[in-house]
């Protein structure tokens, strides 16, 4: 555990040396929820998809940071320092996740907090259930960017992640069409996806009928599903972790 302490203490500082990704993890998701709110204001779409858009962006984010960060470690010959101490790889994984939970934590806070109070956005469910949901969506962006680090040698290989591993969920998680009027491939297809449980609990939270009720749907079972995704994510990054590109 003083390991994993040790390396938040390292990646925190570098953080904090780095404003422009700072900038990038805390008003990102907040500046494109505007946006959305801004180019659907006159459709009535912003109240029907907003719920499920503020999950996703969360995601992505830090997805990018955290795979972009790590690879930039092992580029630079910290990682492989780190390596040759005597620390086991999840305690080098679980320093990582430490440091970007806790700033997560800080973007989530931020969009949800703009999303409710600047664009309006009605939560009839729970409000601590929905900054959860938001908050597991970014550690499940953060994981599954830790474990997708350890397949790019370039922050190049990191962008290509984005089409070929971010877009399809996004494109079956019920965003844009509900899951269950999709054709039986994709809809299967879409249970294997993260982002699906996300926006599958969003949509819920979204249609709760008293501002303190859980939705009638499994709340419960989403996020225990998405944490899944967080422990398999890490415990697969750990297996994963190298010391240095090719």
């Amino acid at each position: 555990m003083r390991a994993s302490f040790a390396v938040a203490k390292r990646v925190g500082n570098q953080l904090r040396r780095d404003p422009r990704t700072l900038a990038l993890i805390f008003v990102l998701p907040a500046v494109l929820m505007s946006l959305l709110y801004w180019i659907l204001s006159n459709t009535g779409l912003f109240d029907r998809i907003a719920h499920a858009v503020l999950g996703v962006f969360p995601f992505l984010v830090m997805f990018l940071v955290a795979s972009v960060t790590t690879l930039r470690e092992r580029s630079s010959g910290t990682l492989e320092r780190a390596l040759t101490m005597p620390v086991r790889r999840i305690d080098i994984i679980g320093g990582y996740t430490l440091t970007f939970s806790l700033v997560a934590v800080a973007q989530t806070l931020i969009t949800v907090v703009v999303c409710t109070r600047l664009l309006d956005l009605d939560i009839e469910g729970s409000l601590a259930a929905f900054v959860v949901v938001a908050l597991l969506s970014a550690l499940t962006g953060t994981t599954a960017g830790l474990l997708a680090s350890a397949f790019a040698l370039t922050e190049f290989q990191v962008m290509q992640f984005v089409p070929a591993a971010i877009v399809p969920q996004f494109l079956v998680c019920g965003v844009i069409v509900p899951r269950e009027e999709m054709p039986h491939a994709l809809e299967l297809l879409s249970h294997t996806m993260p982002i699906s449980y996300v926006v599958d609990a969003m949509l819920a939270l979204s249609k709760a009928p008293t501002p303190s009720a859980f939705p009638k749907g499994d709340l419960v079972t989403d996020i225990a599903i998405l944490s899944g995704f967080c422990a398999a994510f890490i415990a697969l990054g750990a297996v994963s972790l190298r010391r240095n590109t090719p």
